[in-house]
């Protein structure tokens, strides 16, 4: 018969084999735990920035949009290509036709953009800027030469507003002998100024003689023969 000692015994000896139970944690509090250890700096090392992660998307779309463009083109993804390339060497063929694209005369500024300044001011800082090799500049200043050395002979009214192409035309009807010639100049301090065409010494040198020629030129005050 068993005694009491050696069932306490035995019962002690069961009980410390025993394993020890597993401990549980409640699933939210565990995931909020897993988020904040993967957050740590060390797992994301090697991780891509954030324009690189920018270019992969673009590239994803950019790669979606031709295939689902080439499923339903001509020729697939080929014929959508050659469809691309022929469209570039068009537009390019078009650029080089028509050059840069100008403004017309009703968006183009006034011709004096700062306060009065005499002729003699503006022709002294075109010639600045010519040493300076700074041609743009120096043929808005020339030009804006000729024409206020128009309004102190009085062949033009001061008007402000006046565009190269107006003052052309007002001075060509008493200078009918040099028409054509402010008529270019017009379009040249046009094309430097809203054309973005560029400007160098010849095309300075041709306003500058023009600015001479016409401070030596009588004018035909009577109008030109009917």
């Amino acid at each position: 018969m068993t005694g009491r000692g050696d069932l306490i015994t035995r019962t002690a000896a069961l009980l410390r084999g025993e394993p020890t139970p597993p401990v549980t944690t409640p699933r939210e509090p565990a995931r909020e735990a897993a988020e904040r250890e993967l957050s740590k700096q060390i797992y994301h090392q090697d991780d891509p920035g954030l324009l690189q992660r920018a270019l992969d998307r673009f590239w994803e779309w950019l790669g979606d949009l031709f295939d689902r463009a080439g499923s339903t083109s001509p020729g697939g993804t080929f014929g959508l290509v050659a469809v691309a390339v022929l469209a570039a060497l068009a537009l390019a063929a078009l650029w080089w036709r028509l050059g840069t694209p100008r403004r017309t005369a009703t968006d183009r500024a006034a011709l004096f953009d700062d306060g009065p300044a005499s002729a003699d001011d503006h022709r002294t800082t075109a010639d600045a800027h010519a040493a300076a090799g700074r041609w743009k500049d120096a043929v808005q200043e020339r030009m804006r030469a000729i024409v206020r050395s128009l309004e102190e002979r009085t062949l033009l009214d001061p008007r402000p507003g006046r565009t190269a192409d107006e003052a052309a035309a007002e001075a060509a009807r008493a200078l009918p002998g040099h028409a054509a010639d402010l008529h270019a100049a017009a379009r040249t301090f046009d094309d430097v100024t809203y054309g973005g065409r560029t400007a160098d010494a010849d095309t300075y040198a041709r306003l500058r003689t023009l600015d001479l020629t016409l401070a030596r030129t009588k004018p035909l005050l009577t109008g030109p023969p009917a």
